[in-house]
Parts: structure tokens; C-alpha cells; sequence
């Protein structure tokens, strides 16, 4: 199968990212997306990211602009019929992705793969809301996109070995490595680091240390490259407690409940850099 366009549903900090890597790729790209406010801002954030690569000498100018010349936007799903494969980067909600799912399925063309960027939930579920469970998985891509090289492929129960060897040519054409993994709650990346930032966070709470300490522990003593807590507000606080809610009823298992703290820090709204509070100022 060859895959000439690409559909990005979302335009935020993850759609536009994988909307940019894409684009650099080669690959004809369209953003989805509610309002041409949320599409605009996407557009906006490519192009200062491009410009970004151009300074540091990542990219050449005119390789950018290449790039930047094969995106396109739209606020109607049906702009993406003809997409050869479509990625689905919307916020954790399965009712949303599972009313985007069945309509892209209406859509699309008969032979157009599927993809969700989902974090945790069930590749499963979301397959079931199409008439095409054998061409859905997931493309797990790590923030910031254009930086990050992983990308968690995810194959659901019917995914086909054809699906999942085309998504992981896709995803090398675009510079990522490309690891492959089962349905299961958290997959792996979510299902080891979750735990481990909700640890960090109960250490606090004890009154263990203080969130420099924390971090600095980590980062000097087991050479990770950020902090946990710092990580965490990286990733959100109300993006981490959806998953280790994910990952403690999936499993049923009381390692995974979220820390007390975690759970009043975004009942409070303060979920890290992009509230401008969490475990840290910003």
C-alpha cells in the first residue's frame, strides 16, 4: 500500500507535532479540526518550530518550506476521505475518539488505516466503533514530537500484521524509531513511567523531600534526563491521573491509585506548565 496523504484529527501541541514530522517526511498532510482559531494556532506552531530547526541547522531553509507547503487545514472531517492513513490526536476521551472513529469510517475510504495517538486507552475499544478493527492501531508518539524518536505502535486484537509492518515504515520514514507492542492497559511506556511519577509524587506528600530534591535524585543518581516531578508537569497532572486511573481500574490493582496530591492538585486546576502551576512555577 502506498501512502501518499496524511490526516491529522487535532491540531494541539500533539496533532500539530505529528502534522510537522509528517510534512518533513514527505508525506501531503491535512490538520482536522472543530474551529479555524484551534487550526490557525497549529499552523503558527509548526512554522515556529520549523524555524527553530532552521537556527539550530537541523533543517535547511528550503526544506522547511518544502515541509511547511505540503500541510493543509480544514474544519470538515470529510477533507480527509481520501487520506491513505488517518491519526487521530485528540484529548483522552474514549467517547470522543469512538464518535470520530465511526464517522472517519463512513468517510474513508475502504482501505485507509486507522490510527490513535491515545496514551491508554484501549486500542480495542476504539476499534470496535468501526466496521474495520483489522486496519486500527496505535501510533503512541512521545512530546515534544519533532524532538522525541519513539513512536509505541499498538496493535489491537484484529489489527493485521500487514497494518502494523506499513504504520511502522510510516513512522521510520518520519525518523522515529518504531516499536511494536500489544493492547493492554497503559501499554508499556505509560504502564512503567506512570507508576514511577506517582511514586514520586506520594514521596512528596510524605514529606520525603522537596520537589528539587526529588528530582535532582533522579536525574544525578539513575542519569534520567528530567526529573519526575518536573516530567510530570511536562505531561500535565490531569493528562498522568486519566492514565494511572486507566492503569487502576484496568488492573484492579492498588499500586496504580493515583496520589492523594496528584488528585487535589487538578481538582485545583494546577496541572503543571500548561496551567503555569504544578509542581512548579512557570
Amino acid at each position: 500500500m502506498s501512502v501518499e496523504l496524511i490526516g491529522v484529527i487535532g491540531a494541539g501541541q500533539m496533532g500539530n507535532g505529528i502534522a510537522q514530522v509528517a510534512a518533513c517526511a514527505g508525506f501531503n498532510v491535512v490538520i482536522v479540526d472543530i474551529k479555524q482559531e484551534y487550526l490557525e494556532k497549529g499552523i503558527l506552531n509548526i512554522k515556529n518550530s520549523l524555524d527553530k530547526l532552521v537556527k539550530k541547522e537541523r533543517l535547511s531553509r528550503k526544506e522547511a518550506d518544502s515541509a511547511f507547503s505540503l500541510i493543509s487545514c480544514n474544519t470538515e472531517m470529510s477533507s480527509v476521505s481520501n487520506a491513505d492513513l488517518v491519526i487521530e490526536a485528540v484529548p483522552e476521551i474514549l467517547a470522543l475518539k469512538q464518535s470520530i472513529f465511526s464517522n472517519l469510517d463512513k468517510i474513508c475510504k475502504k482501505n485507509t488505516i486507522f490510527a490513535s495517538n491515545t496514551s491508554s486507552i484501549s486500542i480495542d475499544e476504539i476499534a470496535n466503533s468501526t466496521n474495520r478493527p483489522d486496519s486500527v492501531i496505535g501510533m503512541h508518539f512521545m512530546n515534544p514530537v519533532p524532538i522525541m524518536k519513539l513512536v509505541e505502535i499498538i496493535n489491537g486484537t484484529k489489527t493485521t500484521k500487514n497494518v502494523n509492518e506499513i504504520v511502522v515504515k510510516i513512522a521510520t520514514k518520519m525518523g522515529k524509531v518504531a516499536l511494536s507492542c500489544n493492547d493492554s492497559p497503559g501499554f508499556v511506556s505509560n504502564r512503567i513511567l506512570c507508576p514511577m511519577l506517582n511514586e514520586a509524587i506520594l514521596t512528596l506528600e510524605e514529606g520525603v523531600a522537596d520537589p528539587e530534591a526529588i528530582d535532582g535524585i533522579m536525574k544525578l543518581g539513575m542519569n534520567h534526563p528530567i526529573g519526575p516531578l518536573a516530567l510530570s508537569d511536562l505531561i500535565g497532572l490531569d493528562t498522568l491521573l486519566h492514565i494511572l486511573n486507566v492503569l487502576y481500574l484496568g488492573f484492579n490493582d492498588e499500586k496504580y491509585k493515583p496520589a492523594n496530591l496528584l488528585v487535589s492538585m487538578v481538582e485545583k486546576g494546577e496541572l503543571g506548565r500548561k496551567s503555569g502551576k504544578g509542581f512548579y512555577q512557570y
